[in-house]
């Protein structure tokens, strides 16, 4: 008996191998991921009784020089070691040192030709400057200031410590720095010159702590451009010296408003706050007409519970706002300036009621927005996100505003609420955020800007190239050219796909929520991701999960034969192949003589043994034709193959 069951299985095998490259052991069979269940993140995908993480307060003084477009500052880092380990040294990644002309990232810089992360050409050599870095480890910090054991190596700063950070302990760090601004931040801050001032978008622009986790301990990778971020937690209290003249707004909220503004600005002020409609703050009138008597405002900024902080000043500004109204009745500010040359009524002076209803639909979807503030910024960089602020291009206007604005918000909840590791899992970031953007389209003023469903199967031999890296590579090792593809495109494609077609919207929402509830505030690792939706949807999806992230596989369905097993009546026999190695749930839908349309699903469950499958669908007269998803709606790369037709 033995002998006969090899026999029939080494038959079987060739067969499939003669037909494709499909094996169903490779995609069905019994996996276990990487990292397993522990007392810090479980087998459910959820944080687990013992989860920690590191938390870092920032207390920062900065002053802007205009004149030759320079940061100088004093930061107070509190420091708390939640993990169970002593720590005998501290790292800091330093996001301005990737501009000195030295850098590793300007080494990864193209000769000839530019790069949205940086110029080789451009001549300018920036970084911080420390002046002094000091300690004190003393009851949490309290004690007397040493000089700090340092070692700087390119974007990261390691801070030798005299002894151990004991487990619960805290600790005081400040640093005394400065920085000339560039004007092309890697496509993420810089400045814009306009008619009436210069716009500084000011980000990455203190020294920040790198994260400590149980996944990897310190997270040390240099910052070179594509690879965005990876922060910890904590409360910010920043004053920011600016000229009078100037508007500065940011990431938290204003303190000393009624210091900072004229008696008639501070009652727009507080008019915005409370209108759903926009209110203008300050006018273009008043950037010519403004007088200020002193050189120089201090304006004051507090920010709960963020990884991140930026700002932006400029004497250009045209400032507006309005209310936002969030679950549970709580209000938030939204906020936009922008200079004359981005103002009318088909430009900026929308951008405060698109910041509005992005920030409203995904409070009321997905999680309630945190901040006090969401502020956009017109200046030079194309579109990035920062903890209740962002910057977006000036030019923007219309459909094009609106789609920039709406993923920049979007990012509150990816990475800024779930704090995913960027730095290593871009996918995690702008994939999920490409994802949600797609349904906040839908969501905003009725459809206004929204677009059909992209069919996968249109794009399938883009998203499936061979050539292309695989979604879970980090994207500074991705070629610059399919960034945009794998980690956007491809990853929201494939949760539309399980979402609508799959599992089903109210099945994937629900989950979806439940993961961003659970791991608010903390840091989520891939695994965490795909357990989570694993056991909230209650389906093994590890096919589906190794198809599209962690391979990157072809979809090639194809129907071989169709027959009428009992004449010419009753039910038909079609007869599918899977012919690469992806599968996917199979939408079949007959034609028949007279044009009456049958349609029915077959699980992804009929890959799990073989990549050859007989379906039977009952129908009462000859067919005319029989196609696999004729909608389109997954990633068959021969489409030709997905049909019959009974002239052939």
């Amino acid at each position: 008996m033995r002998k006969k069951l090899m026999a029939g299985f080494l038959l079987i095998t060739c067969f499939v191998s003669a037909q494709s490259t499909y094996d169903p052991y490779t995609l069905f069979g019994p996996q276990v991921y990487p990292v397993g269940g522990n007392e810090y993140r479980n087998g459910a995908g959820e944080p687990g009784p013992a989860y920690w993480q590191n938390k870092a307060d920032y207390q920062i003084q900065a002053q802007l020089n205009e004149a030759d477009g320079s940061i100088k500052a004093s930061v107070t880092i509190t420091y708390r070691n939640n993990s169970p380990q002593a720590l005998s040294h501290l790292w800091f990644i330093l996001d301005q040192n990737l501009f000195a002309r030295d850098s590793r990232g300007a080494a990864k810089l193209p000769l000839n030709g530019r790069s949205r992360y940086g110029d080789s050409q451009s001549g300018f050599d920036g970084g911080f400057r420390f002046s002094d870095i000091r300690i004190s480890m003393e009851s949490g910090g309290k004690g007397a200031e040493t000089i700090a054991d340092t070692v700087q190596t390119d974007t990261r700063l390691q801070i030798r410590l005299p002894r151990p950070l004991p487990s619960k302990g805290s600790m005081k760090i400040r640093m005394d720095y400065s920085f000339s601004i560039p004007e092309q931040g890697a496509d993420r801050m810089g400045w814009l010159d306009t008619k009436n001032g210069r716009i500084f978008a000011l980000a990455q622009w203190y020294p920040r702590i790198c994260v400590y986790d149980d996944l990897r301990g310190w997270n040390t990778e240099p910052y070179l451009g594509a690879s965005e971020f990876y922060l910890e937690y904590g409360d910010f209290d920043v004053s920011i010296t600016a000229p009078a003249h100037h508007v500065v707004v940011s990431s938290g909220e204003l303190l000393n408003a009624q210091e900072v503004l004229s008696g008639e600005q501070y009652r727009r002020y507080q008019q915005a706050k409370g209108s759903d409609k926009t209110i203008v703050i300050k006018t273009k009138e008043e950037l010519s007409k403004e007088t200020v008597e002193k050189k120089s405002k201090t304006w004051k900024y507090r920010l709960s519970n963020a990884r991140d902080f930026a700002w932006s000043s400029s004497k250009s500004f045209i400032w507006d706002g309005c209310k936002m109204n969030l679950p549970g009745g709580k209000t938030s500010f939204a906020q936009s300036v922008y200079p004359v040359e981005s103002e009318g009524s088909k430009a900026w002076g929308r951008s405060s009621e698109f910041v509005k209803g992005s920030v409203e639909g995904y409070s009321s979807r997905w999680y309630p927005y945190p901040y006090p503030v969401a502020v956009n910024v017109a200046c030079n960089v194309s579109g990035m996100e920062y903890p209740g602020i962002i910057f977006c291009s000036w030019e923007d206007k219309g459909e094009s505003l609106w789609g920039v604005t709406d993923h920049e918000m979007g990012h509150t909840w990816f990475p800024m609420i779930v704090g995913s590791n960027e730095r290593r899992y871009g996918w995690m970031d702008e994939g999920f955020n490409t994802f949600i953007n797609n349904i906040s389209s839908v969501d905003f003023n009725k459809g206004e800007f929204s677009q059909a469903e992209l069919k996968a199967q249109a794009i399938a031999p883009m998203i499936t190239d061979p050539r292309t890296e695989k979604i879970m590579l980090t994207p500074d090792g991705m070629a610059e050219r399919n960034i945009g593809l794998n980690l956007y495109y491809k990853p929201a494609i494939a949760l539309s796909i399980l979402r609508n077609h799959i599992v089903g919207e109210r099945r994937f929402d629900a989950a979806f929520r439940k993961y961003i509830n659970d791991w608010a505030y903390k840091h989520p690792s891939p695994w965490d991701f795909f357990r989570s939706m694993e056991n909230s949807i209650g389906e093994d999806l590890y096919w589906f999960w190794k198809s599209f992230f962690l391979e990157n596989y072809k979809l090639d369905q194809a129907i071989t034969k169709v027959e009428y097993p009992r004449g010419n009546a009753g039910r038909i026999h079609v007869t599918l192949e899977n012919r690469e190695k992806m599968a996917m749930p199979v939408i079949l839908e007959a034609v028949t003589e007279s044009g009456k349309t049958i349609r029915k699903i077959f699980p992804v469950e009929i890959w799990q043994s073989s990549g050859k499958h007989t379906v039977e669908l009952e129908i009462a007269e000859k067919v005319r034709k029989v196609t696999i998803d004729p909608d389109g709606v997954f990633p068959d790369v021969d489409p030709k193959n997905n049909s019959w037709n009974s002239s052939n």
